[in-house]
Formats: C-alpha cells, structure tokens, sequence
C-alpha cells in the first residue's frame, strides 16, 4: 500500500487493511460490551427489571432479559462477526433506550455522574457495524464465501 493510499485513502472495506480495522473495532467493542456492560446483568438484577418498568416498557422483567441477552450475546456475536447486522441491531436499539429513555434528563457527557456517555459510547460503533457490517475477516464472510475477495 503507497503511503499516499495509507494517509489519505479511502478504500474502506475493499482493502485488506480497511477490513482489519473493522476486526480489530469489532472486537474490541464486542467484547467490552459482552464482558464489561452485558454478562453482569445476566440474571438481570431488581433494579435492571425496576428501572425497564419505570421507562414504562410492559413485562419489565422479559425486557430487562432482553437487554441483557442483546448486550452479552450481541457483544459476543459482533466480536466473532456472526449475525453481525442483527447484533449490531439489537445493541442500536438497547443503547438508544439506554441514552435516550434511560438518560433522557442526563447530560450528554459524564462530569463523575450519570450521563448519557456510556450509553453513546456503545451506540455509535453500533450503528457503524450495522452499515458496515463485519468485513471479510468474520464468521459472516465465511458462510457467505465473501472471505476470499
């Protein structure tokens, strides 16, 4: 690769390199959201099934559920790029209630309080990988034979 494509290229995912950087931003974010936000709401707690009942969502309890399964599996089915688009789905809408219904009083950014930050933090590359999708180093790509391009 030229050092003039390396700077100011914009190849994306139709080079190696593009799609390396999707791996390593798939999973890292995947795992992070998997370990250090979604496996320690498996079982969801009270206040998990407490605070989705205040948000006003009916059957708090299969909706907190919900939101731990999507945080933890989607975590871990991003970081191995398998069913990364509805992964990565699920995680945009559970981190759009997070920020937006969950945070909608808070500030958009954490001055050692609640914020809304965390929550943006996870939805942004969420949204990424559902436009994106995985690139040609993931599960994905092998099922659909698109790793060999």
């Amino acid at each position: 690769m030229k050092v003039k494509n390396l700077v100011f290229g914009s190849e994306g995912t139709g080079r190696p390199a593009g799609d390396f950087g999707l791996l390593v931003l798939r999973v890292g974010f995947g795992v992070y959201m998997a370990v250090a936000h979604g496996y320690g709401k498996i079982p969801p707690s009270e206040g998990l099934i407490g605070g989705t009942a205040n948000l006003g969502f009916p059957a708090p309890e299969l909706f907190a559920w919900l939101a731990a399964i999507s945080e933890f599996g989607g975590g871990i089915l991003l970081a191995i790029g398998l069913a990364t688009r509805p992964a990565a789905l699920a995680l945009a809408f559970t981190m759009a209630v997070a920020a937006f219904m969950a945070h909608a009083n808070d500030p958009w950014f954490s001055m050692g309080g609640r914020s809304k930050e965390m929550a943006m933090l996870y939805l942004i590359p969420s949204v990424a990988m559902l436009f994106t999708g995985p690139g040609r180093f993931s599960v994905d790509a092998m099922i659909t034979g698109k790793s060999k391009r």
